[in-house]
């Protein structure tokens, strides 16, 4: 089992940057394929982006491809997502995910193919 825990939400511009980090717990972490996808008031939950267990696999929403960027740190147990060019439309919670035993190394896109969950972090961008 691993726990996710986000960091790095806040208010922010138009036009300005944010980096959202998820830290993991446990020892198996880069076994796991990792994603970010977020929720705004009124929405359903929404994939945003996706790394796989590598790192070597990245998938992004066509709504932030280009201005979003995820990485990860399998020595340090955390995943990022680089958020530039941010517009008022991307203010939601952010969830990590993490999904056990991967296949191979892909990338996975919806939220029932994730086991855990973060609690959350929120992102606010004012026009």
């Amino acid at each position: 089992q691993v726990q996710l825990v986000e960091s790095g939400g806040g208010l922010v511009q138009a036009g300005g940057s944010l980096r959202l980090s998820c830290a993991a717990s446990g020892r198996t972490f880069s076994s796991y394929a990792m994603g970010w996808f977020r929720q705004a008031p009124g929405k359903e939950r929404e994939f945003v982006a996706a790394v796989s267990w590598s790192g070597g696999n990245t998938y992004y929403a066509d709504s932030v491809k280009g201005r979003f960027t995820i990485s990860r740190d399998n020595a340090k147990n955390t995943v990022y997502l680089q958020m530039n060019s941010l517009k008022p439309e991307d203010t939601a919670v952010y969830y990590c995910a993490a999904r056990a035993n991967p296949s191979y190394d892909y990338t996975y896109t919806t939220s029932y193919e994730y086991n855990y969950w973060g609690q959350g972090t929120q992102v606010t961008v004012s026009s």
